[in-house]
């Protein structure tokens, strides 16, 4: 699918199948958020000021929700283009309670959290930088339902919900902060 394509069907999907994803398609995904282009200056797929790059990325994975890896809570190691387990558990029902409810949050194959350390961007731009970390989550946010548009699966972007509960969810440190939860599955209807 060429990128115009792409952007031309790009929508907000809430309803999805209970088919599992693959894990082909969790990794260009991946990829397409914070994966290194350029290995040489380790440069990554979304822009980011002064290259920080202060997002890190987690994907909360269901019962049976990508082929060949457990339920429970990952984290995005760019560096090994690699998934690291920190949680056992399924935490989809308590991600979606955290969200104001959404229920189509559980019943994704996937949800994607965007979180921000700032940190890495203010000791170079001081006060712009929630700016710049806030368009580098949009790039990350775009390219991850631009990818998933691309491989026919159907994703939506989500603000609404608890900074703490989404933290303590992930077992994240005070100082990061949820920026996007980003359902993933594929289509109903």
């Amino acid at each position: 699918m060429s990128l115009e394509e792409a952007i031309a069907k790009r929508r907000s999907v809430r309803r999805y199948t209970a088919e599992p994803l693959s894990l082909t398609y969790l990794s260009q995904i991946l990829w397409a958020a914070q994966g290194v282009t350029d290995t040489a200056i380790q440069l990554r797929a979304a822009p980011s000021a002064g290259a920080l790059y202060p997002l890190e990325i987690y994907v909360l994975i269901g019962v049976n929700g990508v082929e060949g890896l457990e339920e429970g809570l990952y984290h995005y190691n760019v560096d090994s283009h690699s998934l690291e387990r920190q949680k056992t558990e399924d935490l989809k029902v308590q991600l979606s309670f955290a969200a104001l409810d959404q229920e189509f949050i559980y019943h994704a194959a996937l949800d994607i959290v965007i979180c921000a350390l700032y940190e890495r961007t203010a000791w170079k731009y001081g006060g712009r930088a929630e700016r710049y970390v806030h368009m580098e989550a949009g790039h990350a946010g775009q390219n991850i339902c631009l990818q998933a548009t691309a491989l026919g699966l159907g994703a939506v972007p989500i603000g609404a919900f608890d900074d703490d509960q989404v933290r303590t969810i992930i077992g994240a440190a005070k100082e990061m902060r949820p920026l996007y939860i980003i359902p993933i599955g594929k289509p109903k209807g």
